[in-house]
């Protein structure tokens, strides 16, 4: 694909929800910039899948609690040069049609609209920054253009039994869109097989003219949540707009790896599949890098230490561990350490995430939890090994999976009741 296309397309990348199914760890951020896979934040995926597909103008949409989520941008995303058009902008609500926040998807990209309308293009992305993936944009270009479509979908095949919790398209043979529905109980299928459906990925390709036309109406109807999933494209289907799905398969034919991460469950196993032999997605693949800000911490360090005369060595298996990070006589199985990491002796970290600037005194056990951004575990602490105290404590899912917030401080009454 040409150069002079790929400069006739730009992004909309929606970075604004609260993220409030992934609380706590969006208690203090926005849910793109919540860490991931021991080095990245989430956002990096999608902003990576642009420059990996020659994708270089590109606006985040931000809005609730952004300041995290404005400095990595700022700090790790500011390297496209600008004398040859390419940019990543941040794009707070503008607030030109009335003293409002972004109200929905839509709305976001039609407070916008100006900005789009200053650009020589022809097709605009929407995106989320909410997804863990690696695709290819051209390819979905290069379908779009070859449909003659004014709007196309990104979607991926999922078993009937999930539909409820994506929005799903009816196709017709050519893969034209002739239905939408948003979660729906009683999904249409396949043409091809009646126990799958198509499901939305929350990435759109719009005509620029379409798109201004759309969000226009979609502005001026009362009842409108201006929401694309939700309103504007159900509306352009029913105005027989040429809306069609583009299947996302990888290099290999098959069913492209999409993950949305909007759950703490979902989020915890999407890290814990980095650490397989052959994780769903390889983010060591250096053909298709995952970019994010990279820290200047010095490398890991992996020593032994001394309790009470006897030499402790330290111990790793299946295990991801960033930059900086300091373990001295800690074990460490199946979980993901990122940057700057002090674990003390005799201390076992088990299918776990330990954000960065965490701190882990000696003799602590940890077992399928998730520890936030500066916390400070004091020594003879156990976490995931007692539910009752647990759930008094700490934010404990359904499945089990312990979660200790951004700056989480220990009670005195913790420490005494756990040390021994």
């Amino acid at each position: 694909m040409s150069r002079q296309l790929l400069d006739e397309v730009f992004t909309f990348l929606l970075a604004g929800g609260k993220g409030e199914r992934l609380y706590p760890l969006t208690m203090e951020r926005a849910k793109p910039a919540v860490p991931f896979g021991g080095k990245f934040r989430i956002i990096d995926f999608a902003l990576s899948n642009c420059i990996n597909s020659g994708i270089r103008k590109v606006a985040v949409a931000t809005q609730y609690k952004s300041s995290s989520l404005s400095r990595h941008l700022a700090l790790g995303w500011s390297f496209l040069n600008s004398r040859l058009g390419e940019y990543i902008v941040e794009l707070p609500p503008q607030q030109r049609y009335g003293e409002k926040w972004y109200t929905g998807t839509a709305d976001a990209v039609y407070q916008n609209l100006y900005y789009i309308s200053s650009e020589n293009i022809k097709y605009v992305f929407i995106l989320s920054g909410d997804h863990i993936y690696k695709m290819d944009y051209k390819d979905m270009l290069a379908f779009h253009i070859s449909k003659e479509a004014d709007i196309t979908i990104g979607t991926v095949i999922i078993q009937k039994d999930m539909a409820s919790n994506f929005g799903i398209m009816q196709v017709d043979g050519e893969n034209k869109i002739i239905g939408f529905r948003e979660k729906p109980r009683d999904p249409p299928t396949l043409p091809e097989d009646a126990d799958l459906c198509l499901a939305s990925m929350g990435i759109y390709i719009f005509n620029k003219d379409v798109l201004t036309s759309l969000l226009e109406h979609d502005e001026n109807v009362e009842l409108s949540s201006h929401d694309f999933g939700k309103d504007v494209i159900p509306y352009a289907i029913r105005s027989n707009l040429n809306v069609f799905a583009f299947r996302f398969f990888d290099k290999d034919g098959k069913q492209g790896y999409w993950q949305d991460v909007g759950t703490i469950n979902a989020f915890y196993e999407a890290n814990m599949d980095l650490l397989s032999n052959n994780p769903k997605i390889d983010i060591y693949d250096r053909s298709w890098p995952i970019f994010t800000h990279d820290r200047e911490y010095p490398p890991v360090k992996i020593t032994f230490s001394e309790v009470n005369g006897v030499k402790v060595n330290s111990s790793i298996e299946d295990s991801i561990i960033s930059d900086g990070s300091l373990l001295y006589g800690a074990k460490i199985l199946h979980s993901v350490i990122f940057y700057d990491v002090k674990v003390g002796p005799l201390t076992t970290i088990e299918d776990s995430i330990i954000f960065g600037e965490v701190e882990i005194g000696k003799n602590v056990k940890i077992k399928r939890a998730i520890v936030d951004k500066f916390v400070r575990i004091p020594d003879n602490v156990s976490i995931g090994y007692d539910d009752e105290l647990d759930q008094k404590y700490f934010y404990v899912t359904p499945s089990k999976i312990v979660v200790l917030h951004r700056g989480f401080a220990f009670p005195k009454s913790l420490i005494t009741g756990r040390s021994g």
